[in-house]
């Protein structure tokens, strides 16, 4: 049997990508999404024991991504600086992050939601999760992440139909 601080460096060398790109979908930014992935992996350093028992260790780590990127934008004296790049090419550039072939517009409009409907749509399209996975995530119900989908994809094709052809 493994020591847990070697199970702990395993588990992170197998999901460490995923959480940067997760990051990465929430907040537009590869280095802001590698903070959140850090964060979260801290902390479930400190409660490794009694997390990596459960089933939804995954889970919990994209739930704390979450609740960091939500207190990050709340809080008041946090700026957001841009930068002269876009983060999507850079990051193509970089080959750090798996970028598909990306609809630039679509992804334009992704990043103009709410930060609640683009948790909700990252989770369920792009880490192709349940509506419960989802809800268990942003912890809310099965209800409210229907609502928050419905709402941004309504908002997405209207959008869309306004963009020229």
């Amino acid at each position: 049997m493994r020591p847990p601080d070697d199970e702990f460096a395993a588990y992170v060398r197998a999901r460490q990508d995923d959480f940067v790109r997760f990051g990465y979908l929430l907040t537009g930014d590869r280095m802001a999404g590698e903070d959140l992935a850090q964060i979260a992996l801290a902390k479930l350093y400190l409660k490794w024991d009694t997390i990596r028992q459960a089933q939804s260790t995954d889970a919990w780590v994209r739930r704390v991504m979450v609740n960091e990127h939500t207190s990050w934008w709340r809080r008041a004296w946090r700026r957001r600086e841009t930068l002269d790049v876009d983060p999507v090419r850079e990051s193509e550039r970089r080959g750090a992050v798996d970028t598909a072939p990306v609809d630039r517009e679509l992804w334009t409009q992704v990043m103009a939601l709410p930060p609640r409907q683009r948790a909700a749509v990252a989770l369920r399209y792009y880490e192709d999760l349940t509506e419960a996975q989802t809800a268990e995530i942003l912890g809310c119900s099965v209800g409210t992440v229907k609502s928050q989908v419905h709402r941004a994809l309504a908002t997405l094709r209207t959008k869309l139909e306004e963009v020229p052809a």
